[in-house]
C-alpha cells in the first residue's frame, strides 16, 4: 500500500479575493472547481501540479475565520483504497465517511483528520 501526499485545505471567507491572492502571491492557478450545495471548491496548484491546495468557501461563512475554527486537513491518494479502508477501520481510526465523494477521513491521536482518496 503506497501513500503519497495529495492536497491541503484552507477554508477561505472570500474565495474571489483568495483566488486573486493566490495567483499573484505564488504563481498558482486553479485546477479544477466543484459546487456542491453550500459550499464551492476551487483546487489550486503551481506549474508541477503535484500537490493541490483545496479553498472551500461555505456560502454560510462570509466572516473571517477565527484560530482554531478552520477546518484544515491534509488529504492523501493511495494506491489500494479498499486495503486502506480496512486497516483504517481495523485500527479504529475512520472518523468521517463519505461514500457519495468516494473519500473517508482518519484521525489521529491529537483530533486532526487525514483525507483518504482513491487513486482517480
Amino acid at each position: 500500500m503506497v501513500f503519497r501526499m495529495e492536497h491541503f485545505n484552507l477554508n477561505v471567507s472570500n474565495l474571489d479575493k483568495s483566488l486573486a491572492f493566490y495567483r499573484e502571491a505564488l504563481g498558482l492557478h486553479e485546477v479544477r472547481r466543484h459546487r456542491g450545495d453550500a459550499f464551492t471548491l476551487v483546487f489550486m496548484a503551481d506549474e508541477t501540479g503535484s500537490f493541490l491546495l483545496e479553498l472551500t468557501c461555505l456560502d454560510d461563512h462570509p466572516q473571517p475565520y477565527e484560530l482554531g475554527e478552520n477546518e484544515i486537513h491534509m488529504g492523501f491518494r493511495t494506491d489500494d483504497y479498499a486495503a486502506a479502508h480496512e486497516k483504517h477501520k481495523q485500527m479504529g481510526v475512520i472518523c468521517y465517511e463519505n461514500p457519495g465523494m468516494g473519500i473517508y477521513f482518519i484521525e489521529d491521536p491529537d483530533g486532526y483528520w487525514m483525507e483518504v482518496c482513491p487513486q482517480v
